[in-house]
């Protein structure tokens, strides 16, 4: 939260980005008309988690012409999860939006959150309606590995809910106070607890550039995903 003789930014849009140096303009050209209409004082929080290509200096660029734009850049690729976390670290809105910077996660909707939110809703994230778009292997797994995760966790975690989503101030200090190293996002945003709200949105086609989650990286997910949030693998185990 900003200090007194700072001033009062009342939502931060948290954008984690690795490699995309072909969306970022068209990402910005998209944001910025849907944060000035909702009449708040606003800011972009630009993680790029260690990309290899040109957005960096794309997002540099961005930042040296809008004032409303702050731009981090880690050390490496750390990965999403620890992207999300460094954008909450030094975000200084009252509530935080979590984006895509690939604009699969439409940023229109950001206004309807903003609606539950003052509805006094602290969690409120998007829940995609057709995933068509992901290849089947993609739906399968994804599938079965929330299922096979609220089975086994005391937290459950909507099946098609991401990380596009509004958290406000309560819900984003609970959060913070969460200092793992191996994360799973999605399942802190529900053991946070606080009233939540989802809203249904069709995800559209990547229109550049491709994702840099592989089989290897979900995997990873999936295994912190159920060890951090269950005790059942430590059971079966022993």
């Amino acid at each position: 939260m900003p200090h007194a003789n700072e001033e009062v930014i009342e939502l931060s849009v948290v954008v984690p980005m690795h490699n995309e140096q072909e969306v970022v303009g068209r990402f910005f050209q998209r944001i910025f008309p849907i944060l000035e209409e909702l009449l708040l004082q606003w800011e972009v929080v630009a993680i790029d988690d260690g990309s290899t290509n040109g957005t960096w200096k794309a997002l540099h660029d961005i930042k040296q012409m809008h004032g409303n734009v702050r731009a981090v850049r880690l050390s490496r690729n750390f990965g999403k999860e620890i992207a999300l976390t460094a954008g909450l670290d030094h975000a200084k809105g009252e509530a935080i939006v979590f984006i895509d910077a690939d604009l699969q996660d439409p940023p229109e909707l950001i206004s309807e959150f903003v609606k539950h939110y003052r509805q006094g809703y602290q969690n409120v994230y998007g829940v995609r309606v057709d995933r068509h778009q992901d290849s089947v292997f993609k739906r399968t797994t994804a599938s079965l590995f929330y299922r096979t995760f609220n089975l086994v966790s005391a937290t459950q975690t909507p099946p098609h809910g991401g990380d596009f989503r509004l958290l406000g101030p309560d819900a984003a200090s609970a959060l913070r106070a969460c200092r793992e190293k191996n994360r799973f996002m999605k399942g802190l945003y529900s053991w946070t607890g606080f009233p939540s709200v989802a809203v249904p949105y069709e995800r559209p086609a990547r229109p550049k550039g491709k994702s840099s989650f592989g089989v290897v990286r979900l995997w990873n997910l999936a295994l912190d995903g159920l060890v951090s949030h269950s005790s059942t693998m430590l059971k079966i185990w022993t």
